[in-house]
């Protein structure tokens, strides 16, 4: 379960940077701006990284409360029986944050 985990992190991240990293120069093309579709395209993204956020937020909260579970009595008794163990949060440092919070840039070149 500790591989599949770190690979669902991994994919995550992969598609939050490739989100992140979504250029459109929006200025070359005056008409663009003013596209019903183009703006509903900068919703969508919009939606897809406050989804991502709190599919994050939930997680570490699931993640929590298992780890409290797997430490404290009665419950740690169960968990050591069904070999059930502490896992990770997810965590990321304050540059990826930084850059995870950023609104992405678009522009079509």
């Amino acid at each position: 379960m500790q591989v599949l985990l770190i690979d669902k992190i991994k994919a995550e991240n992969q598609l939050t940077a490739a989100l992140g990293g979504l250029k459109v120069a929006v200025e070359a093309y005056p008409n663009l701006k003013a596209s019903q579709n183009f703006m509903q395209l900068q919703n969508e993204i919009s939606d897809v990284e406050n989804k991502l956020a709190s599919v994050r937020r939930y997680f570490n909260s699931a993640t929590r409360e298992l780890n409290n579970s797997v430490q404290t009595f009665p419950s740690n008794l169960i968990a050591g029986m069904f070999n059930f163990k502490k896992e990770e949060m997810f965590e990321i440092d304050d540059a990826q944050r930084e850059k995870l919070e950023k609104t992405p840039k678009i522009n079509f070149n």
